[in-house]
C-alpha cells in the first residue's frame, strides 16, 4: 500500500511550496485530494487517459460514470469543447461557483474522461487552494468526489484519508468545504437546458437567468429510475449511502414526527441501534439511541452543508438504522433530498 502525504494548506492563501509539490503529482500522471467550495475532490490530469483511469481504480468507480473537469480559466472551455452555445456567457457568471455545465466534447478530452460519451462536464470551482491547483498544474483537473464509490462524499480532509488513504498519493487539507453538497449540473446539449443533478446553485437561481429550464426526472425521483447511460455523475449508480440502513420519511411534518418515532421503537424492539437525522425544529420530539439535527428546515444552507459529516458521523458511533427526516423540495433543500433518496436506495416511507 502505498503512503498518502496529507499536507495542511491555508485556505485563504495556499502556501506556494505545497501547491508546487501536489501540481507536481499531478503532472507525472498521479492522484491529489483537494478541497472545493463544494466537497473534497480527487484530482487527475483530465487529459492523460491513464491518470484518469487511476480515479477510477482509487475509488472503485465504475468507469461509465462521466467525471467532471475542473479549469482556473473560462476560456478553457473553447478548448474542451467545440461547440459552444450563444448566451453562455450569462452561465459563465456564476463562475468560479457550484455551476457545472455539459457540452460537446472536444478532441482533446479521453473517452475516459467523459465516461465513454461524446459531452464533457466543466466547472470552475470557488476556492482558492483547488484554483491554485489548476493554475499550477497547466492542466485541467478532472475529479469526482474523493471518496469510495458509494459513500457519503467527503467535506473534510479526514472524510477522504477514511476512505483514500494508501490509494491515492497526496491530500491537501483546507478544513471543512462550505457548501457540503456537488455541484448543480446543467446540460445544456439538451433544449431546453436541462438539469441533471441538483447541486450547490439552487434551481431557483438558474431560472432567473435562462428563459427555459427543466429538471431530469432522476434529479426529483422517489423511485429508482432505470438511465442506460447516465450523462451526469449522481444519476445511475447508488451513491452517497452511509453503512447503516438509510430509510427516509417524507411528508407533512408531524405525520413525520409520528411515523418516525414508531419506526424507532419497531426497531428497537429488534435490538437494533437506531439513529434519527432530524432538524433542529424537532430534534426533542425523538427518543432514540442516536439523535442528530441538519439545522433548521429554514435554514438549506445549513442542511445542505452538514447532511453528508452527519451521515459519517452515524456511522463511526455504529448505528444499524439510520431514520432521516424530508425536507422541504426547494432552494438547496432539493438536493439535499436527491441525496438522501439515493442515499436510502429510495427506501422511502410516505407519512400522513
Amino acid at each position: 500500500m502505498k503512503r498518502t502525504i496529507v499536507l495542511k494548506v491555508n485556505s485563504e492563501n495556499p502556501e506556494e511550496d505545497k501547491i508546487k509539490a501536489a501540481a507536481k503529482i499531478i503532472r507525472r500522471g498521479g492522484l491529489v485530494a483537494f478541497p472545493t467550495e463544494t466537497v473534497y475532490g480527487l484530482g487527475a490530469d483530465a487529459l492523460n487517459p491513464k491518470a484518469v483511469q487511476r480515479i477510477f481504480e482509487a475509488k472503485n468507480r465504475p468507469s461509465d460514470n462521466p467525471l467532471i473537469v475542473h479549469i482556473a480559466d473560462k476560456r478553457e472551455i473553447y478548448r474542451l469543447s467545440d461547440e459552444i452555445p450563444e448566451g453562455i456567457d450569462k452561465l459563465m457568471d456564476f463562475w468560479p461557483g457550484p455551476l457545472t455545465i455539459i457540452l460537446k466534447a472536444s478532441r482533446i478530452v479521453p473517452r475516459e474522461t467523459t465516461g465513454g460519451l461524446d459531452t464533457v462536464a466543466i466547472r470552475m470551482p470557488n476556492h482558492k487552494v483547488a484554483l491554485a491547483l489548476i493554475r499550477e498544474s497547466r492542466v485541467p483537473i478532472a475529479a469526482p468526489s474523493a471518496n469510495l464509490s458509494g459513500r457519503p462524499s467527503p467535506t473534510t480532509a479526514m472524510h477522504v484519508k477514511q476512505d483514500l488513504e494508501g490509494r491515492i498519493d497526496m491530500i491537501l487539507d483546507a478544513g471543512p468545504t462550505k457548501i457540503g453538497v456537488e455541484s448543480t449540473v446543467l446540460d445544456l446539449t439538451s433544449k431546453p437546458p436541462q438539469i441533471l443533478r441538483p447541486g450547490g446553485l439552487p434551481f431557483e437561481e438558474l431560472k432567473r437567468v435562462l428563459k427555459e429550464i427543466t429538471i431530469h426526472p432522476s434529479a426529483v425521483a422517489d423511485k429508482n429510475l432505470q438511465i442506460e447511460r447516465a450523462p451526469s455523475p449522481g444519476m445511475k449508480h447508488r451513491h452517497y449511502s452511509p453503512k447503516a440502513q438509510l430509510i427516509l420519511v417524507e411528508g407533512d411534518i408531524d405525520a413525520v414526527i409520528n411515523k418516525i418515532q414508531e419506526l424507532v421503537d419497531r426497531y428497537d424492539e429488534s435490538g437494533k441501534k437506531v439513529g434519527v437525522l432530524a432538524t433542529d425544529e424537532t430534534r426533542y420530539h425523538y427518543r432514540a439511541d442516536v439523535i442528530k439535527s441538519l439545522g433548521s428546515r429554514e435554514d438549506f444552507a445549513c442542511l445542505a452543508k452538514n447532511l453528508f459529516r452527519l451521515l459519517r458521523e452515524f456511522d463511526e458511533e455504529k448505528v444499524d438504522v439510520i431514520i432521516a427526516e424530508g425536507v422541504p423540495l426547494k432552494n438547496l433543500g432539493l438536493a439535499v433530498m436527491n441525496r438522501l433518496r439515493k442515499a436510502s436506495g429510495f427506501n422511502i416511507v410516505k407519512a400522513g
